[in-house]
């Protein structure tokens, strides 16, 4: 498990577990914590989404009525850490949360023209290296800017969101085992930069993505599961 591999080796050895399994060789990586993540929510303003049902998770402390709404970074934190409030419970259906949020702060960072703007851009990547650790060459603020500016091209109409297809394990309820051979046709599509087939995708639970999505009906936010 990638989180296992964290707290055996931290990111080098999550980055390494990584590359083993996909055959895809990550060049960056960066890690948010906790603080640094509310701190860049707040830097765009807030991010938008729209719950189609009521949340409400004492556990992260996240009560959001059916509707759209503009999250500061607090209550963002509390949406991607919230596992009980949405779907079946499980780690998957916060997975999908995420993957939903992501495609939000896509949208935001597209909104408030972070990647077109020279300085909204240096000042979010000098927000970013107060709070987030990365690889060597990521980290001055100039780097940082220069890597997200390639990133420009990429909103999230254009950007898909899937979960590796896994079945949940027979003789540990709570634990899940890749499907070896769909996950090895994500991993070939990702190696040769192409859309991931329909047929590998589909296995995950969760269904958050039912109950997050964007405000904005132009903007795809649905995630592939």
């Amino acid at each position: 498990m990638f989180n296992s591999a964290y707290a055996t080796g931290g990111a080098a050895c999550t980055v390494k577990t990584v590359e083993s399994m996909s055959g895809v060789r990550v060049d960056h990586f960066l890690e948010v914590d906790f603080t640094g993540f509310r701190r860049m929510v707040d830097a765009l303003g807030g991010v938008e989404v729209t719950t189609k049902e009521k949340i409400s998770d004492p556990e992260s402390h996240l009560r959001l009525d059916a509707g759209t709404h503009r999250l500061s970074g607090t209550q963002a934190l509390g949406l991607v850490r919230t596992r009980h409030g949405v779907g079946d419970g499980s780690d998957l259906g916060r997975i999908q949360l995420q993957q939903a949020f992501l495609k939000a702060l896509a949208q935001q960072v597209e909104k408030v023209g972070v990647l077109s703007n020279p300085k909204r851009l240096y000042d979010l990547a000098d927000t970013a290296t107060k709070s987030v650790t990365t690889d060597e060459s990521l980290g001055s603020v100039t780097a940082l800017a220069s890597f997200a500016g390639g990133l420009k091209d990429i909103g999230p109409s254009r950007m898909t969101m899937t979960t590796l297809p896994v079945a949940y394990d027979p003789d540990a309820p709570n634990r899940v085992l890749v499907d070896e051979d769909k996950a090895a046709l994500v991993w070939s599509a990702m190696r040769h930069d192409k859309a991931i087939p329909a047929k590998a995708k589909g296995s995950a639970t969760g269904h958050a993505d039912e109950v997050v999505g964007s405000p904005s009906p132009t903007a795809a936010s649905r995630v592939a599961s």
